[in-house]
């Protein structure tokens, strides 16, 4: 497993945004430290109905952001 760094934006959320020394430029995400989603890739056709409705309510900016998707 890669060296990844987990943190929260709110204590509170319950997505972990991921810090992967490696690279850069990559907005990866995890709901449970394990499953490591990249954000442009994978969001929203690889979350369950259950991920995507916490990230956006955790994220509202990103949904705007992906909107037409």
């Amino acid at each position: 497993m890669k060296n990844y760094e987990f943190y929260k934006n709110n204590p509170k959320d319950s997505i972990y945004w991921v810090d992967d020394p490696e690279t850069i430029g990559e907005h990866l995400f995890s709901f449970d430290k394990k499953q490591v989603f990249n954000l442009f890739a994978d969001y929203p056709h690889k979350l369950t109905a259950e991920q995507r409705e916490v990230f956006d309510r955790e994220n509202p900016q990103w949904r705007d952001f992906f909107a037409d998707r």
